[in-house]
């Protein structure tokens, strides 16, 4: 970085986003874009569409090539801390190929808008009006996307997210209970890989690994600038004022950790809680051994990749979460 370009930069978020003085957003990564169409690795077809026209909100549909029957339908909402990727970041479309191909299911993932452009909460509303468009689509009520009319089960509908986008699936799935949508959209399952949250008192490894720790605290400060810091209730489900775990809107939960993630204490932290809440559904939690926060979209050669995909699928279509340690 030249001294110029020092000069002008009023908060780096490293490695991601530098702020300048003028208030101009410059984004490090996460801005590559492959488009939609057909995998000629999984023979997975996807498209773009705009489902919230006063926002410009999109979402990336994928199915198999041929379906023969109606699928399971996931919502899925990507990571990147709330501020970086899209729906069409090669990684992403690459994982998401690769799902879809394993657990044979309709996907749909939404491209709510970044922070900080877009500070949360708007994320979450984001999401939440694209929940309301797919329950559009129930009974004939005049959703007019014809893959999820043509192919979708509805009755079998799947929240799923990877660290922020995990984040995002907890919360729906708790403010959909006694809304408008809980009669339209009953929710199968939530599977969160990798799940972002967050506190102001350091637990497990966040309390020596002093510099992921800064990262994290300095993303949150970015999105949500918030005088709760790190206890604000998006980030952190077990604060004062936060609402029950009891009231997630599903019979079913399946956590991802990875061992060496910053995150993974909090993951484990929240299985524990959500046992603990009174809920009445069935929470299972995988730690994959060895491997960081979503190796599987940074590093698809993994091996341990196809064991992740193949647990989601189970848990999808069979009902029964992978073993406890991959």
């Amino acid at each position: 970085m030249d001294q110029q370009t020092k000069a002008e930069v009023a908060r780096d978020v490293f490695p991601f986003i530098q702020v300048l003085k003028d208030g101009t957003i410059r984004r490090l990564v996460g801005t590559e874009v492959t488009p939609a169409g057909f995998d000629t690795e999984t023979g997975v077809l996807s498209k773009d569409v705009v489902i919230i026209r006063k926002t410009g909100v999109k979402a990336r549909l994928y199915r198999p090539t041929s379906c023969t029957n109606k699928l399971p339908l996931v919502v899925y909402f990507h990571g990147g801390g709330f501020f970086t990727s899209t729906i069409a970041e090669p990684k992403y479309h690459d994982s998401l190929n690769k799902i879809v191909a394993e657990a044979n299911i309709l996907l749909v993932s939404i491209d709510y808008r970044l922070a900080p452009e877009n500070p949360l909460p708007v994320a979450y509303e984001d999401s939440w009006a694209a929940l309301q468009w797919v329950a559009s689509h129930v009974d004939g009520e005049g959703g007019g996307e014809n893959w999820i009319n043509d192919y979708a089960d509805l009755g079998k509908l799947f929240l799923a997210g990877d660290s922020a986008g995990a984040n995002i699936s907890h919360h729906l799935g708790l403010k959909i209970k006694g809304s408008d949508l809980d009669a339209k959209l009953k929710i199968r399952g939530i599977i969160m890989i990798h799940p972002y949250f967050w506190g102001q008192v350091p637990i497990g490894k966040e309390a020596t690994d002093h510099f992921r720790k800064s990262m994290v605290d300095n993303w949150w400060s970015l999105v949500c600038p918030s005088e709760k810091e790190n206890d604000d209730p998006l980030i952190n489900p077990f604060v004062d004022g936060s609402p029950s775990l009891a009231g997630l809107a599903c019979d079913r939960v399946l956590l991802f950790v990875a061992e060496n993630d910053i995150l993974r204490d909090r993951g484990w932290l929240y299985y524990e809680k959500l046992k603990k809440s009174g809920w009445e559904g069935k929470v299972e939690i995988v730690e994959t051994e060895g491997v960081d926060h979503v190796f599987h979209i940074l590093d698809p050669s993994c091996e341990k990749v196809e064991t992740l995909f193949k647990g989601l699928s189970s848990f999808i279509n069979h009902g029964k979460a992978p073993v406890a340690v991959v």
